[in-house]
């Protein structure tokens, strides 16, 4: 029982004081860039020179109520878990900030290691939302999300496709790429068809009103 105590203390020690650490400094690397067989191509880029039509595409997307929830949706939990009960694939209800908090600390998983991960994504979660603010928590976000093959935040994402910067993307051009982020593999970008574009459609429109209602608003305070 000692040692467990121990290295319960240890874990509680070393997760703040990295979560404190990335609050200041771009993490360097995490477990999904370290097991991608596809290398990695990332460039860290500060939230004031990525597109805000970016920040607004992940919100209409991922989490529109990124700006008002604790770090985590109940409602859009409770619907996943009955779309689940239901049969068919596993599908979240994960908001950007526990997307972050895997995507940073922890590893994707399959199986019985995603129970436990979600667990632990439960507490890196909870740390983030309390040592750090919502912009900090979009800007790496946006940082280490995998946007392709290979290819790590939006930065890197944009001179793959288009050939430049986050800084200007226009809202077709951010609808698609936070259309493929479930799935950066599969999902096309550059061309997408079917569903992909679709989505992607629909996520450009919905930036107007992300940017009228101030569902963004907590990143630009």
């Amino acid at each position: 029982m000692r040692l467990i105590a121990k290295l319960i203390l240890w874990f509680v020690a070393i997760s703040v004081a990295l979560t404190v650490l990335y609050r200041f400094v771009p993490p360097p690397v995490t477990v999904t860039m370290l097991v991608d067989g596809n290398g990695i191509t990332k460039d860290w880029t500060p939230l004031s020179n990525i597109d805000r039509n970016m920040v607004a595409a992940v919100i209409a997307a991922e989490d529109g109520k990124f700006c008002s929830h604790n770090g985590f949706d109940t409602a859009a939990i409770e619907q996943a878990m009955e779309r689940n009960a239901r049969g068919g694939r596993l599908r979240g209800g994960s908001t950007v900030s526990q997307q972050t908090a895997k995507n940073v600390f922890l590893w994707q998983g399959e199986g019985w290691t995603r129970y436990l991960r979600k667990g632990l994504e439960v507490w890196f979660t909870f740390l983030i939302e309390n040592l750090w603010d919502k912009r900090r928590i979009m800007e790496v976000y946006l940082n280490v999300a995998e946007t392709g093959i290979g290819t790590y935040g939006v930065e890197a994402g944009a001179q793959r496709y288009w050939g430049k910067s986050a800084v200007r993307l226009t809202p077709a051009e951010a609808g698609r790429m936070a259309a493929a982020l479930p799935s950066p593999k599969t999902r096309s970008v550059k061309n997408p068809t079917g569903f992909t574009r679709r989505y992607g459609n629909t996520i450009a429109a919905r930036i107007g009103t992300v940017k009228r209602e101030g569902y963004d608003a907590c990143v630009y305070e």
